[in-house]
């Protein structure tokens, strides 16, 4: 016999209570949207370059 997927930690629930709950928490699941695609980004999200300042040294480290 395998084990159950769900288990009652504390109490007793029946039979057509934890099939109550399985029926739901399966329903939140299959009615949870997909994932948003995933945008990729071309440079490192903390750079703000708003906060840049118009000109940089030639021999500056942040070139």
């Amino acid at each position: 016999m395998t084990p159950p997927d769900i288990r009652v930690e504390k109490g007793h629930a029946e039979p057509e209570e934890v099939a109550a709950i399985t029926a739901i928490l399966l329903a939140r699941a299959a009615a949870r949207p997909a994932a948003p695609a995933r945008r990729g980004r071309d440079k490192a999200g903390w750079r703000r370059l708003e906060r840049t300042p118009g000109f940089r040294a030639p021999h500056s480290w942040q070139g």
